[in-house]
């Protein structure tokens, strides 16, 4: 039987559509992720980024890859429903931390989150993969939203830099361009949501997110785990995160000391 926080229709609707949403998941974690959120942003790490260009009004601060560091994050990584959640969703045996990412826009933000696959940016291959996107504050129009069914696409979707909007590898040819999926009339999953909720989705789907027209902020944990079947797979170029000086070669399985299985957790 599934996690209790899920049902048998939330797995075959994520191995169908690639992205489903679980209320509730983190709800009992939510001042931890708050205190996390904030410490990083105070103590922001090397991968930190700032994505508005001049004039534009606003804040979008984004990090990623500071759990270690974050005991907050590393309480929730190790301790909430997640990791059982998502092997059940992956219907995977095992579970494997990658990365966390920590989204923020403050009020006032108009910037999009623009449309990407997470995939072609990662050196993960495998299709037992999970990203859980949580927001800390309630959301209606700054939520994320989601192409269902995206992840099964022949071909990735071309990957870009947000803030230079240039394309992120030399050679586009083996990607499609980035679409538009309002005018394309694709089937794009969107929920309001309270804090605490996570929207679950695989590495391959296609993904944005409004700008923060609100007066409160939005403040989102992402958390990508992957499953039995993700191998290092070489790219183009580097890669985010980038993780310099893995010494993995392709068809490895990711490092145990760089990337711990956290399911199933140890008998004690």
């Amino acid at each position: 039987m599934p996690h209790p926080l899920i049902s048998h229709s939330h797995v075959h609707a994520y191995q169908r559509d690639g992205v489903v949403m679980i209320p509730g998941l983190f709800a009992d974690w939510v001042d931890t992720l708050r205190d996390g959120i904030e410490r990083n942003m105070h103590n922001p790490g090397p991968y930190a980024s700032e994505n508005l260009k001049e004039g534009e009004g606003g804040r979008f601060f984004d990090d990623y890859c500071n759990w270690q560091d974050v005991p907050e994050f590393a309480d929730v990584i190790t301790n909430s429903p997640a990791a059982e959640v998502a092997a059940d969703l992956m219907k995977s045996q095992s579970v494997q931390m990658f990365h966390d990412h920590v989204l923020v826009k403050e009020p006032g933000t108009s910037k999009p989150t623009p449309w990407h696959q997470d995939g072609p940016y990662y050196f993960v291959d495998g299709t037992q993969n999970i990203s859980f996107w949580c927001p800390v504050d309630p959301v209606e129009d700054a939520s994320l939203r989601c192409v269902k069914g995206s992840h099964l696409w022949e071909k990735p979707v071309l990957p870009t830099r947000w803030l230079s909007e240039d394309n992120f590898y030399p050679n586009p040819d083996e990607f499609i361009p980035v679409p538009d999926p309002d005018a394309e009339d694709m089937d794009v999953a969107e929920w309001p949501m309270q804090p605490g909720d996570a929207v679950a989705f695989n590495f391959g789907i296609l993904h944005g997110a409004r700008g923060n027209e609100t007066t409160r902020r939005r403040r989102a944990f992402s958390l990508r785990l992957v499953g039995d079947d993700a191998r290092y797979v070489e790219r183009q170029g580097r890669t985010s995160p980038p993780f310099p000086g893995h010494n993995m070669s392709p068809g490895d399985w990711l490092r145990e000391d760089w990337f711990p299985k956290i399911w199933p957790r140890p008998s004690s």
